[in-house]
């Protein structure tokens, strides 16, 4: 479980990054979203113990991140987008790295590194840019921590990849785990996302699930203006609402794109 007390982190020209931010984040694939420079890779690093919060808190099952202890430390684990790794191969990453993570599972790491045609044994300098991160991607996974952080997971993937990636993580995330995902393109893993976060100018607008979302709120696409939604817009030929629960016989999935937009012109869901 993650808790997020009041947090709040400035940069040292005094701009705020993030202002009084709190939520309790269970088990879970949530999806970040935010626009550049929302908040959201700072917010990722606050979680992963990279960055110490000016006010406020992080907790990991009651321990503080900012304290960077190794038995939190040891269950965390956050890929940035374009992050290198400081090890020549993943073979050597996983001697090296892997031995301070007690989930690691070596099988998982083989499987996942074959998904996408390789060894782990070749020079990560040598790989393009995808194959690369696709690397990355699968060690990460295999990692299995308790919380795992990815920032554009699928930037520089192909197609086919980005597909494998949508399989690899149904596949190998637990319940337990809590996976937090910041990406621009959500319909990448539309279909794996348990909850949702969402940063707007360093604000929290949102932190629930998508249970709890869809109990409140309907998603609903119409070719007719509906009776008073919570929020609409209009794209091309067709209306796309929020509407409360109820007012909609349709049950469709979340929108994250409307969700986005009304969160950000203030409408209370």
């Amino acid at each position: 479980m993650i808790i997020l007390n009041n947090l709040t982190y400035v940069y040292r020209k005094g701009a705020e990054a993030l202002s009084n931010a709190s939520a309790s984040i269970g088990g879970g694939i949530y999806l970040l979203l935010g626009e550049n420079g929302a908040g959201k890779t700072t917010l990722l690093h606050v979680i992963a113990g990279l960055l110490h919060p000016a006010g406020g808190e992080c907790l990991i099952d009651g321990a503080p991140t900012s304290g960077r202890k190794p038995e939190i430390m040891r269950r965390v684990f956050f890929l940035g987008d374009n992050m290198s790794f400081p090890f020549v191969s993943i073979e050597e990453m996983t001697r090296c790295h892997a031995v301070f993570y007690p989930t690691f599972d070596a099988e998982m790491l083989n499987r996942n590194l074959q998904r996408f045609g390789m060894t782990g044994e070749e020079r990560l300098d040598k790989l393009s840019l995808g194959n690369r991160h696709k690397a990355q991607l699968a060690y990460a996974l295999a990692l299995r921590t308790e919380v795992l952080l990815f920032d554009e997971p699928a930037n520089g993937l192909d197609i086919p990849s980005r597909q494998q990636l949508q399989t690899m993580i149904a596949e190998c995330v637990e319940p337990r785990q809590t996976v937090i995902i910041s990406t621009h393109i959500v319909s990448d893993l539309r279909n794996l996302y348990d909850g949702v976060l969402v940063l707007s100018r360093g604000k929290l607008l949102l932190a629930d699930t998508t249970d709890s979302l869809l109990g409140r709120v309907s998603f609903t696409v119409t070719t007719v203006p509906p009776v008073s939604p919570l929020y609409m817009e209009r794209r091309l030929n067709s209306f796309h609402a929020i509407l409360p629960a109820g007012d909609s016989d349709e049950s469709g999935d979340v929108d994250y794109e409307l969700l986005f937009n009304a969160l950000r012109n203030n409408v209370k869901l």
